[in-house]
């Protein structure tokens, strides 16, 4: 049966439940979705039991959606809704979402704007027939997000042609022959840095992330020149478990080389990736690199992208069906659990996971409603890998950071923008408030303003407690008036040569490049001042080579290569770090309910992945692995 022949039997079920008093004008698939368009959605509003009813007989999502005929034009549409939302609301900014029929309206008050029992939500469908949904105005406007809402708004016809497309190849029924599940490791085994990996069955050809290795000059891409992964217009889906560079970083590398089929990631981490990967091309220009592929690219990236919230689930391919899970480690960061066949294998693949509740996030999910197998990180899998709780590295950063500014020296902290950024800052803004530190200017330059920005956009994904600061106290520790950002590099320079205490929080994370390099040329030759590493530092980079003590840093400075004396103060914070230490590894298995038969360990450095390997397989009697680069293990 060809997918026309599915959706033709289809419109005929669909048309013959329907009253002929509602008009149906189309039957469409859009992605998992079976789409419904209507010229009387008031009818099918009324007729709630109307879409159980064919949810349940055609075992396939429903959504009804108003014929565009019947849609109000988008600047008609504006001040229709700018009149049912009363002023006290304050709205701030509407993005219409042509493809889907939807309108999203920002507004300080939500409250006042959705109404009592959700009455002024009412009254807008069926003024405009589009369908709202109402947020609450973020306190920092992203850049990104504008950008990435204004394209996809350009791009709704090609988008609903996008969605169109993934739907009938989803929809075309599972084949005859053997079932089988297999997972081939494409990068980021017995090593940190290009994570990928594909999930294969008889029906399914599936990434799971598609990242670079930024610590290294050679051997950066993953192996997805294997000819089971060839040509990649047969791979059906790519899924990103989180924004990271070593996990989304050359999936626009995808699209350049011909796939064209969907990216599966959460909202934010779509958001956060296109802010990083705009970046890296930009870091890559500068210093001369090769440059992988285009904005353009990305912009395919965006275009392709299906969003997810956690909790969500959807069919991915004729058998594959996706939900994620909270993964705990950066916004937005997901365990991407798949089932496979009508129960035939479940199968987790973990991204990179904190299990313990952070100054950002709940900790990881590890309870499923199914699961035989998990591929798990092992960043901090050694058998030394134990690191302080957050309120031991909240007391370590206050010593480090009161020792450096009674000296009258400055605070230089390497971060990643996206994660690690914001813990620290949220730390700093406390020890300040309290009066554990004295008050000085703490400097965000880098992506880290935008990142933050970001945060704030996507207030549903940050952990109770803070919500609860945000929402109901009125306080945002990220806004706080002792963060100044640094916009230029006329700004930069007078930080660099001021002779006042500060703390700079600096991009990138590993110091392989980014602003943080400017600051650090400047300042390492005072021993007044201190270099604070809060995060994972890759074998091979500048930031672990200063680690390991080298006395002096080679250093390319304006196409010379110079020797920088290293007097500054080195310190190590960990326990800001998002990963899981082997404790909490060993927890998050442990815990699991229900617990894998096989667990697959990657995304560590080799010997940390065969020695977690190892005690897990000891320790609760399961089957266990590390595979390295380019194995492929079969699971049924």
């Amino acid at each position: 049966m060809t997918v026309d022949d599915v959706l033709r039997e289809i419109k005929g079920k669909v048309r013959g439940v329907i009253p002929p008093s509602i008009d149906v004008s189309d039957v469409e698939f859009e992605g998992a979705l079976v789409v419904i368009y209507t010229k009387h959605p008031d009818k099918f509003a009324k007729k709630e039991d109307l879409v159980k009813q064919l949810a349940k007989m055609l075992q396939k999502r429903i959504v009804i959606r108003p014929d565009p005929s019947v849609i109000t034009d988008i600047d008609t549409a504006e001040r229709k809704i700018k009149n049912i939302i009363p002023k006290d609301a304050e709205i701030t900014n509407m993005y219409f979402r042509p493809e889907v029929g939807e309108v999203t309206i920002e507004v300080m008050k939500p409250g006042i704007a959705i109404g009592k029992q959700g009455t002024l939500l009412n009254e807008i469908r069926k003024t405009v027939n589009w369908s709202p949904h109402i947020a609450r105005t973020p306190p920092i406007q992203s850049k990104t997000i504008k950008e990435i809402r204004g394209y996809l708004r350009s791009m709704s016809d090609e988008r609903k042609e996008i969605l169109r497309k993934v739907g009938r190849r989803l929809h075309r029924g599972a084949s005859e022959g053997e079932r089988f599940v297999r997972v081939t490791s494409l990068g980021g085994f017995r090593q940190v840095g290009r994570s990928c990996s594909m999930l294969h069955t008889q029906d399914s050809k599936i990434l799971i992330d598609c990242g670079v290795d930024i610590s290294s000059d050679n051997n950066t891409t993953p192996y997805i020149h294997l000819p089971e992964v060839l040509p990649l217009e047969t791979i059906d889906a790519v899924v990103v478990t989180h924004a990271h560079l070593d996990h989304s970083g050359l999936v626009p590398l995808l699209y350049k080389y011909g796939f064209d089929g969907p990216v599966y990631c959460t909202p934010p981490t779509r958001d956060m990736m296109t802010l990083l990967q705009m970046d890296y091309l930009k870091v890559a220009a500068a210093d001369a690199k090769k440059i992988p592929y285009s904005a353009e690219n990305i912009r395919n990236v965006i275009k392709h992208s299906i969003t997810m919230d956690y909790g969500d689930t959807t069919d991915i391919t004729p058998d594959a069906r996706l939900t994620f899970h909270n993964a705990g480690h950066i916004l937005g960061s997901a365990i991407a659990h798949f089932h496979v066949g009508e129960g035939l294998y479940n199968i987790a693949f973990s991204g990179d996971i904190k299990y313990e509740k952070t100054w950002l996030f709940s900790p990881a999910v590890n309870r499923f409603p199914r699961l035989e197998a998990i591929v798990l990180e092992s960043t901090y899998g050694g058998r030394e890998d134990f690191q302080p709780s957050r309120g031991e590295a909240t007391e370590r950063l206050k010593d480090i950071v009161h020792q450096c500014l009674k000296k009258k020296g400055k605070v230089l902290v390497p971060v990643f923008a996206v994660g690690r950024s914001q813990e620290v800052m949220i730390v700093l803004e406390d020890l300040m408030r309290t009066k554990k530190i004295p008050k000085v200017p703490v400097y965000l330059d880098g992506m880290i303003w935008e990142a933050t920005a970001i945060h704030t956009a996507y207030p549903e994904y940050l952990n109770n407690k803070l919500r609860m600061q945000i929402f109901q106290k009125g306080e945002n520790p990220l806004l706080s008036e002792i963060f100044e950002r640094v916009d230029s590099h006329e700004m930069r320079q007078r930080i660099i040569q001021d002779p006042d205490p500060c703390i700079v929080l600096a991009t990138s994370g590993m110091m392989n490049g980014g602003p943080v390099m400017e600051y650090f040329k400047e300042w390492a030759e005072s021993p007044k001042n201190t270099i604070t590493f809060v995060g994972y530092q890759g074998e091979g980079t500048l930031g672990r080579r200063i680690q390991k003590g080298w006395n002096e840093i080679p250093l390319n400075v304006g196409g010379n290569i110079v020797n920088i004396k290293m007097n500054m103060n080195v310190e190590i914070c960990d326990g800001f770090s998002g990963h899981s230490d082997r404790r909490q590894l060993l927890n998050f298995i442990n815990n699991m309910s229900p617990r894998p038969e096989r667990v697959l360990f990657g995304h560590g450095e080799e010997s940390k992945c065969l020695d977690l390997s190892s005690t897990v397989h000891k320790k609760f009697n399961l089957n266990t692995a590390a595979p390295m680069n380019m194995e492929t293990i079969r699971f049924r």
